[in-house]
Formats: C-alpha cells, structure tokens, sequence
C-alpha cells in the first residue's frame, strides 16, 4: 500500500490538472473524502471507460460493464463486484505511469 504523503507528492509532480486536482481531494481530512458506491460508477460510466475515485469505492449496487478504477481504497465486496462484471482495479500510481497526462480519465465522486 503506497503511503498518502508519498502519492499526493506524485500527483503534484505531474504537469496534467487532472492528477493536480486528484492531489487537492486526497489533501482532505478522511472524514470529508468521498465515498462511490458501484451503482454510481454503473450510472455515470460507460464500457471502457476509465475513473479514478478520490477516496473509497463501495459494494452498494450492482455493475454490468467493464470499467477500469483506480481509487484510494476498495470494499472487498466492490472489489468482487468489479472483478466479476470484467473490470479492472489498478493502483493510483500505476495508472500515473501508464496515462501521465490523464488522457481519456474521469473522477467520478
């Protein structure tokens, strides 16, 4: 598990707004970081899409397409859920990597 500090320090490193503005969310107290459940990614996303979550993603809900989802933190059951519709759960750090400029990235929360 990557540490907080050391990930708001990346994404402050990067030149793209998208991971500046992810920086000032996961900034926030705990208490005020957002929380999405799976019905909220099935609602708001299409195929193929990728999100990042600026907080927790949850179990609430079901999702019945692909999507890829880098957040802070999952439930186990979120987890399950988006590994059983075929999607994809990836580390905030490796997506950095593989997408610099947050091409094509949404934040939903």
């Amino acid at each position: 598990m990557v540490r907080k500090e050391e990930l708001i320090d990346e994404l402050k490193k990067n030149e793209a707004r998208i991971w500046k503005r992810l920086a000032k969310e996961l900034e926030k107290p705990r208490r005020s970081r957002r929380e999405v459940n799976i019905s909220k990614i099935e609602r708001y996303t299409k195929e193929g899409e990728v999100i990042v979550v600026p907080g927790k993603v949850l179990g609430s809900g079901t999702l019945r397409h692909k999507v890829t989802i880098a957040a802070f933190s999952f439930s186990k059951e979120a987890s399950e859920k988006i590994k059983n519709a075929g999607g994809k759960i990836i580390d905030l750090k490796q997506l950095i990597k593989e997408n610099p400029k947050g091409t094509g990235v949404r934040i939903i929360g």
